[in-house]
């Protein structure tokens, strides 16, 4: 007798506002991956936050919210921005009433990373002093050595690094109050007098954020340093040498391909294991 495959349901949250960008391209690229090689069904929807002011519901397992443009401080009093609010406060609920065995796991990406920072009130949320655009180390701190997500990535890892703001100055005493910690931190840049930024929080058991792009592969990498405004960000700020060792990384397997293929999957994995278990043990 043949078993019954599992059917998982993601929710996909574009916070693109409309613009073009590989990120969605690659969301769904692993998504479909990952579903292939642990051999489950999958279903998913995509959902226009920001142009359409479109959310899910509770019916979804996994949800992974987007990477977008502009100002993370700018848009609270948004239709969307608000819904987007009450939509992952929904989640919380959700997941703290004992009563739902199945809880709902969430993957927040950059932006949406930005926005789950405010929420929980995580630290501070400026704007950076130049735009870091490129493929970066990231160091891992010590608590996310047991932290499932992270299982075979060296430390640092290499990311794709996309923003004009950043998370810095963390609220320690809260993130510890909620269960939450600091996974991960910008590479140190000892030539400058800036603080290193937040990359990486675990908000609890069933929430998750990086400020880099873990999605990101090399075939949008390049398509990205084909324009000229992202080669010229690159050299302005780090110069041209920099900018032809980035393009040379992306080739590299140990690098941001070797990130794509197990950080979000590493996620999938335990939420797809929690589902599993909650499962067998009502069935």
């Amino acid at each position: 007798m043949l078993m019954e495959k599992e059917c998982v349901r993601f929710a996909i949250l574009d916070l693109n506002e409309g613009q073009p960008n590989q990120g969605m391209r690659c969301i769904r690229e692993i998504v479909h991956r990952w579903a292939d090689e642990k051999q489950v069904d999958l279903t998913y929807d995509v959902f226009d936050v920001r142009v359409k002011n479109e959310l899910p519901d509770m019916s979804y397992d996994i949800y992974i919210s987007s990477g977008g443009p502009g100002d993370p401080l700018s848009t609270r009093f948004d239709d969307w921005d608000i819904h987007w609010n009450k939509w992952l406060n929904e989640l919380l609920r959700w997941n703290e009433n004992p009563d739902n065995e199945q809880k709902k796991f969430v993957f927040f990406i950059c932006h949406s990373f930005q926005l789950a920072s405010r929420y929980f009130n995580a630290g501070l949320i400026c704007k950076r002093k130049s735009t870091s655009f490129g493929v970066f180390p990231v160091h891992m701190l010590p608590e996310a050595g047991s932290n499932p997500v992270f299982e075979n990535l060296s430390d640092p890892f290499y990311a794709v690094d996309s923003r004009d703001f950043q998370l810095i100055q963390p609220n320690l005493d809260i993130l510890n109050d909620m269960g939450a910690y600091i996974t991960c931190i910008e590479k140190e840049r000892p030539h400058v007098p800036y603080e290193r930024a937040v990359m990486g929080i675990s908000f609890n058991p069933y929430m998750f954020g990086t400020q880099f792009h873990p999605e990101a592969d090399a075939e949008g990498m390049l398509r990205h340093f084909q324009s000229e405004d992202k080669r010229k960000t690159v050299i302005d700020n780090h110069g041209q040498e920099k900018l032809t060792s980035m393009i040379d990384q992306l080739k590299d397997p140990d690098k941001i391909l070797w990130t794509n293929k197990h950080l979000i999957p590493n996620f999938l994995n335990e939420a797809y294991s929690h589902i599993v278990s909650v499962n067998l043990i009502s069935s």
